[in-house]
């Protein structure tokens, strides 16, 4: 039977992204995050496939553009939501800090963890499998947080934002350190992510000014094609990218903020904003289509027998242990003891993925099984489910009970405001 040609295609695209939609529905209702389910979609297409054909289909230089593209709609996502207003300025910084450090202290447990286990791995090869796996995913955070407060919902927000920043920022900086040739050490380093900043300012102001003027109706995947087409000629100049799409949404989401003085002169606010609406809606959109093939065709790649083998199990189990033993530390001294459900809300995902299969052949290891990075990715987010179910319980428990007293309060008040009136 011919599985590969354009109506099976056609056919089997559609079903994936309507049982995504599906999934996602299921998903605000039992809090189980959607990626689990379309990552075990894959691996049950896996096993349908090798029933049809024992031909090897090789799905990774696919997973690595939908990864990409997937990671650019994530933060422009991320950005766009994202309001820059004085009362938020510790919470930004709060999360950041949260992020930063939270990735240096995983990163270095996970190496420690690895280099304890696989003899055979150096520091510099430990450091790179360590960090993928330190990375927060806001792709699965963003969706799973909307039905927290205000205040949670936003601390997520940007610390899922800040640790896929800095963690892709870290891991092609220590990729670099592998090549002397295109190191240039922290004061290069620094003097890059500079540079990437003014230029992202720069772009972000010419495009918002010429896009208002531009009166076809048919320009937001031109716009999108604009910023991946910065994107990768960023990354072609060793630029930090993603801070350019950061960066614009940023912008784009806070113009009156940024268009001060004599800028506000030349921005029509009206026009410019009807942009950010309908980009909010298209990056929504393609985030989700993104998203949903990345984590499926991730699932039609996965070695499930890897899964079975007690090392990995075991490795596994520790790099998850320390990741909350270090959220646990950090959520007591910058939130507080109200930390639930943020304490178990760090699941890994796209990013880790996208940034494992990203690392230079002279750094990988031969017995580093893949299973550790399933096994990593499925934990995080089961705990997070579990987490979720039980917040949303003692949620509705704390309303019922507040409805309860009320109730009681008006039984208690009738009575008595009747007592007093036959008293007069």
């Amino acid at each position: 039977m011919e599985i590969i040609s354009s109506y099976n295609l056609i056919i089997e695209a559609s079903v994936i992204l309507i049982l995504s939609f599906l999934f996602n529905g299921i998903s605000k209702r039992t809090n189980i995050p959607s990626v689990l389910m379309l990552i075990g979609l894959g691996i049950a297409l896996q096993y349908l496939l090798r029933s049809f054909t024992t031909e090897e289909i090789d799905f990774f230089p696919i997973l690595e553009v939908l990864g990409i593209v997937g990671l650019i709609m994530i933060v422009l996502e991320a950005a766009l939501e994202l309001e820059l207003k004085k009362e938020k300025l510790i919470p930004i910084l709060k999360s950041f800090t949260v992020a930063l450090i939270g990735l240096l202290a995983s990163t270095w447990a996970a190496v420690w963890i690895l280099m304890s286990f696989i003899p055979e791995m150096s520091s510099e090869s430990a450091w790179l499998y360590a960090t993928p796996l330190s990375i927060l995913s806001s792709a699965i955070i963003i969706p799973s947080v909307s039905g927290l407060n205000k205040k949670k919902r936003e601390f997520h927000i940007y610390e899922g934002t800040f640790s896929d920043i800095l963690g892709i920022m870290m891991f092609y900086f220590l990729a670099g350190k592998l090549n002397p040739a295109e190191s240039t050490g922290f004061v290069g380093f620094g003097a890059n992510v500079l540079l990437t900043i003014v230029i992202s300012l720069v772009a972000s102001y010419a495009i918002i000014l010429i896009f208002q003027n531009i009166k076809t109706p048919v320009k937001l995947f031109l716009l999108i094609a604009l910023l991946l087409l910065l994107y990768a000629v960023g990354k072609k100049m060793h630029l930090s990218s993603l801070i350019i799409i950061l960066i614009f949404g940023l912008v784009i989401a806070n113009m009156k903020v940024f268009f001060q003085g004599k800028l506000s002169k030349w921005l029509h606010y009206e026009k410019a904003h009807q942009i950010y609406h309908e980009l909010h809606t298209i990056t929504a959109e393609t985030a989700f289509v993104v998203r949903t093939f990345f984590f499926v065709i991730f699932g039609l790649t996965i070695v499930v027998s890897s899964l079975m083998d007690w090392q990995v199990a075991l490795i596994s189990s520790l790099l998850i242990l320390s990741i909350y033993l270090i959220r646990l530390v950090l959520l007591m001294v910058f939130v507080g003891k109200d930390m639930l459900p943020q304490l178990f809300i760090a699941p890994r995902g796209l990013i880790t993925v996208l940034l494992f299969y990203a690392i230079p052949v002279e750094a990988q290891v031969e017995n580093f099984e893949p299973g550790i990075l399933l096994f990593v990715i499925i934990g995080t987010s089961l705990i997070m489910t579990f987490a979720m179910i039980y917040d949303k319980k003692r949620s509705n428990r704390a309303i019922q009970q507040a409805q309860n007293r009320k109730v009681d309060h008006v039984r208690w008040k009738v009575p008595a405001a009747i007592e007093a009136e036959e008293k007069r």
